[in-house]
């Protein structure tokens, strides 16, 4: 399987990302993405910025062990991490996941397990901004519990 992983500051061309999926276009069944946004927030929670930071070097090896773990459980043609690092605005592009495979159900179930995984698992630390100040972003438990799915499932 041919992995990709860049962690950035800047933007990334969503097109651009798939077309380098369709590589070995013979083989390729399905392609399946995920694109990450910063959301703006609604009422108390509005927020004027995301900023992440990381752990360069730790980061990147964090998330070729995801891809590594996803080629174990289906069988992946190639599949890409972006994630951008530095303050973004609402409505910008954060994260992208693409996937290709033979058949669009391992497409499908390796992009969620990718974006899971990389929701906590990955050593990305986020602090919000708005008008209250600043603050930490905490993991969530919806996340958690998400990527617990797949331990069920296999680990």
């Amino acid at each position: 399987m041919r992995t990709h992983v860049s962690v950035q500051q800047a933007d990334f061309d969503v097109a651009a990302l798939q077309a380098e999926l369709q590589t070995d276009a013979a083989a390729v069944g399905a392609i399946a993405t995920f694109t990450g946004y910063v959301r703006g927030g609604q009422g108390d929670s509005v927020i004027s910025a995301l900023e992440l930071e990381h752990y360069p070097g730790m980061t990147e090896t964090s998330i070729e062990h995801i891809l590594r773990d996803s080629a174990q459980r289906w069988p992946l043609l190639a599949a890409t991490v972006v994630h951008r690092i530095g303050i973004l605005e609402p409505g910008a592009q954060i994260v992208w996941v693409g996937v290709s495979a033979g058949h669009r159900g391992d497409a499908f179930a390796a992009c969620e397990f990718i974006m899971d995984y990389l929701k906590t698992r990955a050593p990305f630390w986020k602090k919000e901004s708005g008008a209250g100040g600043s603050r930490w972003v905490d993991a969530r438990d919806s996340d958690n519990a998400r990527a617990a799915r797949w331990q069920a499932q296999g680990e």
